[in-house]
């Protein structure tokens, strides 16, 4: 069954075929690791997670690259500004050194507790400075460059087509723009290498063929994809505020190097709408994922409100649409957990997930075929089989869930006993005004042959 995949370059819906028989490039914009990440940061992540494993699930083997941007990210896209690693150094309180490893780590944590599958290859930043370097000379070669008092800048006037991912009209910027330019030719030209200030010595700073200094953001993603997915690969991913700048900025590097538009496929994830506003790291007022945590949510509560809306759509978040995504989820194991186990996948219904994971990740149609499985005829034992394969794709981690031991205070268990009396006596009254009592407390009991199971309400 084909892939169907939307791609931000064509604007529309195209089958997927690899580019090559031995795996599947995939390469995804990482973090910049001056602060937490953000649950609409993780969002895009997870969206990520789920095309990897749709590939996966249609037997295609992901080489999938994430990368740690430990510098060079300006705080502002025009270039100028310092640089968000140094700013975040100043507010820790520690070494610019010390805010990545902390910040990567608290990243890598927070996909770890979502359930998100570890990429074959972490590449930071701060490890590749000689590929950088040796990218931007490529495209210093073939004349796309030019030199300020501030650094090494990419010339976009250089290429009819900048911008097309984007659909960029130059003039219209240039007609509309109140931006000052500086030495800058172009409103839309862009940083390869920024020269570190005559009058101050940056934590991170190296020296180039240019003079010392330090790379523009965007050339690391085009160096390090390169190298390690080849010039010309399947997948390119980011959030949808990547598309205008960082991709586009991506794009024309590539061409102006190697000639091509880097990926094959340019996929983007939305926002995370909170307060009819996005989600945003700049602000400082933005939810971690161990905010959830803090309100006793679990993490993989959040991934299941997130595989109810699709990934080309902006998503509102609220603490109630979460809290019912966490009810539906906590359901669904204990229904899990509650099956047999010797069944086997039905093929009708795995067909009809195929067909919607294939058709552009439509995991929430995908999400609630499984809730018409549970009113199928199918047995319990194959509805248990099924759903664990599907799993594959919602990444719940269904099979490795264990229902907490429940605690039962005293009171509750002397109430329990003696509605179980009642019952046997068939004094029908004092076994309802005991369950009433025991509901009061928050709690029910399950009758079954010849025992009892107390359970929460």
């Amino acid at each position: 069954m084909d892939i169907q995949l939307y791609d931000n370059w064509e604007r529309r819906l195209r089958p997927f075929t690899p580019l090559r028989n031995d795996w599947v490039g995939l390469y995804c914009c990482g973090p910049t690791v001056y602060d937490y990440a953000h649950i609409g940061n993780l969002r895009t992540y997870l969206f990520e997670d789920i095309l990897r494993r749709t590939l996966e699930w249609n037997g295609h083997t992901v080489r999938h690259v994430i990368n740690i941007t430990d510098v060079g990210h300006l705080v502002s896209d025009g270039d100028d500004g310092e640089d968000k690693m140094e700013k975040g150094s100043r507010k820790a309180g520690e070494s610019a050194w010390q805010i990545a490893d902390r910040f990567t780590a608290a990243f890598k944590n927070d996909l770890n507790s979502l359930n998100i599958l570890a990429p074959a290859i972490w590449c930071k930043a701060t490890d590749h400075i000689a590929e950088q370097i040796d990218f931007i000379s490529c495209i210093e070669k073939n004349g796309y460059t030019y030199r300020t008092s501030d650094g090494i800048y990419f010339d976009t006037s250089k290429q009819d087509d900048y911008g097309y991912l984007a659909r960029i009209k130059r003039d219209a910027i240039k007609a509309g723009s109140r931006v000052e330019l500086g030495e800058k030719r172009n409103a839309t030209d862009f940083a390869l290498w920024k020269f570190s200030p005559d009058n101050e010595q940056r934590q991170m700073e190296w020296d180039s063929p240019w003079g010392r200094g330090f790379p523009g953001w965007h050339i690391e993603c085009s160096a390090m994809s390169a190298k390690y997915l080849t010039p010309w690969f399947d997948i390119h991913c980011g959030g949808e505020d990547h598309i205008s700048i960082h991709h586009s900025n991506e794009i024309a590097q590539n061409q102006a190097c190697h000639g091509t538009r880097l990926a094959n496929f340019w996929m983007h994830g939305y926002f995370l709408q909170i307060d009819s506003g996005k989600m945003s790291k700049s602000s400082g007022d933005f939810l971690r994922l161990q905010t959830l945590l803090d309100q006793h949510i679990d993490p993989l509560a959040y991934r299941y409100l997130c595989l109810t809306a699709h990934y080309r759509s902006q998503m509102q978040f609220s603490f109630e649409a979460l809290q019912s995504a966490q009810t539906a989820l906590q359901r669904l194991r204990e229904i899990y957990h509650a099956w047999p186990a010797g069944g086997s996948v039905s093929s009708a219904y795995q067909e009809k997930f195929t067909a919607f994971v294939n058709e552009d990740l439509n995991v929430p149609r995908a999400l609630a075929l499984v809730w018409e499985m549970l009113k199928s005829e199918l047995s319990d034992a194959d509805k248990k089989a099924t759903i664990t394969e599907f799993d594959r794709i919602f990444g719940l981690g269904l099979a490795s869930w264990v229902p907490k031991a429940l605690e039962v205070p005293a009171e509750v268990q002397t109430l329990a006993e003696q509605r179980q009396a009642a019952r046997i006596a068939k004094n029908w009254a004092e076994a309802d005004r005991l369950r009433a009592e025991l509901h009061a407390l928050g709690f029910e009991v399950e009758d079954k042959a010849g025992s009892m199971q107390i359970k929460r309400l």
